[in-house]
């Protein structure tokens, strides 16, 4: 315990030294993104500590979450749903209709080429019928002023209420993933997702009716109670107590901001880790960690593996998902194009192996260390390579070597997991 204390002790050092070194605005800014990514390195944990799920689909489920902040907090685009709202509602009615009917037929027809030609006729013809009254439904909306708008919208509601919606996208497509992909063994299960999240992706860039693809969702209104900086910095009172305190008035507006989406962050982050933990000691717990080390005896002693798998599956996923809904909250915008693999999916696997697959808290910190070095190196790496370079004569070279010093985060993020894979080699701390 008290070498588990010392470790997020010293994290808390470097945040704080950040703060104290370079500015308050970076620490917070870094603090904010290494919360959401302790949260999804959470997620990955529930699914890989306690059942050895190999997920590589990371991305594509805190892209729903961020998907799940447009529909639901977005202003309405009472234009676009006027032109083709209900007409894409219907088709995707239809297009839903037509699987769940194929899948009837499957199921109840008797083996052999009837059964194969009438769930292929129920296909083909759903997929008439589905693009027939879906295409011109998104083609009308995608029309009407496609420079700012050219979508649907949301529902105009509170962007807090998108967090847990985000949460549920992701499970629903957790449910469908794990349906077709959690028979296959570990390696075709990490192909599958990380194939199943790049479509995703792939989605939201071209279906502009949605969140107008590469176009990107701006504006977004902020949760409560979270204010603009505008609005503190035009409130006199604010003013004052920033200049008390020896602050000019944007840069106070700019840590108070921060500071608010950290204490709401941190609330979402104890709360889910209280949930992990209760878990975790459960008998479910237990259970699936028996799963996880022996899945011919568990199965053995009656228990459903696949059942399980996909219950734990979608249990992480929401969590993703909530993360990224927070992600999307926080930076006010949804840009589809910034989600991608290295990210979203391999940065989050280096946080769980780092701090210690197994354990949440260990979760915990390894995302709390690797989201302050990812950020801090950026901001270092052109520092640390303008003195290792201050010997040469100016010119290309040394321009280049500078420049280029941003990238040195990858060669640290590489540096860290390997010192941790050779000295501790079950993370900083360790599963129980």
């Amino acid at each position: 315990m008290s070498r588990n204390l010392a470790l997020f002790a010293g994290v808390g050092l470097l945040f704080v030294l950040t703060g104290m070194l370079q500015s308050w605005n970076l620490a917070l800014s870094i603090l904010n993104l290494s919360l959401i990514s302790a949260i999804m390195a959470l997620g990955v944990n529930i699914q890989w500590g306690y059942a050895g799920l190999f997920n590589t689909g990371i991305m594509g489920f805190t892209a729903l979450g961020g998907l799940a902040v447009v529909l639901v907090s977005a202003r309405p685009v009472a234009e676009g749903w006027g032109a083709g709202g209900p007409g894409i509602l219907l088709g995707l009615f239809l297009g839903a209709a037509s699987i769940a009917a194929a899948i009837f037929a499957w199921n109840r027809l008797p083996k052999g080429r009837m059964r194969m030609l009438v769930t292929l006729a129920i296909c083909v013809l759903g997929f008439i019928l589905y693009r027939s009254v879906f295409d011109p439904a998104v083609t009308a909306v995608e029309a009407f002023n496609p420079a700012t708008a050219g979508n649907i919208g949301g529902l105009g509601l509170n962007p807090t209420l998108s967090w847990p919606v985000g949460g549920l996208l992701a499970a629903a497509a957790a449910w469908v993933i794990g349906k077709v992909a959690l028979g296959l063994r570990s390696d075709y299960l990490a192909i599958a997702t990380l194939g199943i999240a790049e479509i995703i992706i792939a989605v939201m860039k071209n279906e502009d009716w949605l969140a107008r693809g590469v176009k990107n969702i701006i504006d977004l209104p902020r949760p409560w109670p979270v204010p603009y900086e505008i609005n503190l910095q035009q409130t006199p009172a604010f003013t004052d107590w920033a200049i008390r305190w020896g602050f000019e008035a944007t840069t106070a507006s700019s840590i108070v901001v921060k500071l608010l989406y950290a204490g709401l962050f941190v609330l979402v982050l104890l709360a889910v880790i209280w949930l992990s933990e209760r878990a975790l000691n459960s008998p479910w717990g237990r259970m699936m960690r028996a799963i996880r080390d022996n899945e011919v005896s568990a199965a053995a002693m009656g228990k459903d593996v696949t059942k399980r798998h996909l219950q734990v599956f979608i249990l992480g996923s929401a969590v993703v998902g909530i993360a990224g809904a927070m992600y999307t909250s926080m930076n006010g915008q949804l840009t589809p194009g910034e989600y991608n693999p290295l990210r979203f999916t391999f940065l989050v696997w280096v946080m769980v192996i780092v701090g210690g697959s197994g354990n949440n808290w260990g979760a915990v910190l390894g995302g709390l260390l690797i989201g302050w070095l990812w950020l801090i190196v950026e901001s270092l790496g052109p520092l640390v390579m303008g003195g290792i370079v201050a010997g040469l004569s100016e010119g290309p070279l040394k321009a280049h070597l500078i420049d280029s010093a941003q990238h040195m985060r990858l060669l640290t993020m590489g540096v860290i997991l390997l010192l941790v894979l050779r000295f501790s080699p079950r993370g900083l701390i360790p599963e129980k």
